[in-house]
């Protein structure tokens, strides 16, 4: 048989057998271990089978990439960045398509058994074309927890940044571990966007918490105080620990046109003292 026969005699055996296939479909995915709702294996089995009689007799099953297979791949999307987001493994998320592999092959011992070699090439093509597909799954698996990560990293980063309002025009930004490029571009957005929403004059970057400076960390820092100036806000650095200091020295930093002080308590002194504020101690 051409491929083109075999396609259109798998498409018409699918479709005439649609609702028992979808019955022992469902009934494999029970017996597995699915981190799914019922209600939405149910949806995505029926919108899966509904589909794919019609992309194989237009695409054929040899190149899911066809642009008649379209609705099915946006299908296994859906669905694979689903689990993705349910936290399965890519093992499981592959098993929605394999476990109609089972179900396919007894139809088609069933149906075709008087015309075994017959049997035999829509059973190859049956293979192929699922494993195709359970392998998209797993791609776009992949892709959707990467993004999810990558999402994650650049969540826990903001939450690991916040810009605190102290005083009427007086910020800070305590920095807690090691800051590289990635987190230095975060820092840098918070307290930028802080700066306008609150129109500060002072901004505090506390480093007591970071354990090393080195020259790339220097430069991170040196970057944001310049554009927090561009932006019409002085910054001053706390947390200058004696080992720290040492290290700037050795590093050639040139700090001197900026306010450093050892502690978060006596930079706040002086952006009080700057902005202007008094506070008076009663008792």
């Amino acid at each position: 048989m051409s491929a083109n026969n075999i396609a259109q005699r798998l498409s018409a055996l699918i479709t005439q057998h649609e609702s028992s296939i979808l019955t022992a479909w469902t009934t494999e995915l029970g017996s597995k271990t699915f981190r799914s709702d019922e209600a939405s294996v149910q949806r995505h089995t029926r919108q899966f089978l509904a589909l794919l009689p019609a992309a194989i007799a237009t695409g054929g099953t040899d190149d899911i990439n066809h642009r008649n297979w379209d609705e099915v791949r946006n299908l296994l999307n859906e669905i694979s960045a689903q689990r993705a987001k349910q936290g399965s493994t890519p093992n499981e998320t592959a098993t929605f398509v394999f476990s109609l592999k089972q179900p396919l092959f007894t139809l088609l011992r069933t149906e075709l058994a008087a015309e075994p070699a017959v049997l035999a090439e829509v059973s190859w093509a049956v293979s192929t074309l699922l494993d195709q597909l359970g392998l998209y799954t797993v791609e776009v698996f992949q892709k959707s927890r990467d993004q999810i990560i990558v999402r994650q990293q650049h969540e826990l980063m903001e939450l690991s940044t916040p810009v605190v309002k102290l005083w009427q025009d007086i910020l800070a930004l305590p920095l807690i571990g090691t800051l590289d490029s990635a987190r230095s571009q975060v820092v840098m957005e918070s307290l930028l966007e802080k700066v306008v929403e609150t129109g500060a004059a002072i901004a505090i970057i506390d480093i007591t918490g970071v354990p090393t400076v080195d020259t790339l960390v220097a430069q991170h820092l040196m970057k944001t105080i310049a554009a927090a100036r561009l932006m019409g806000a002085d910054c001053i650095i706390s947390g200058i620990r004696p080992q720290i200091a040492q290290t700037i020295v050795h590093l050639g930093v040139n700090l001197e046109d900026v306010i450093t002080k050892a502690t978060l308590a006596d930079a706040f002194v002086v952006a009080l003292d700057r902005v202007g504020a008094t506070i008076s101690r009663k008792g």
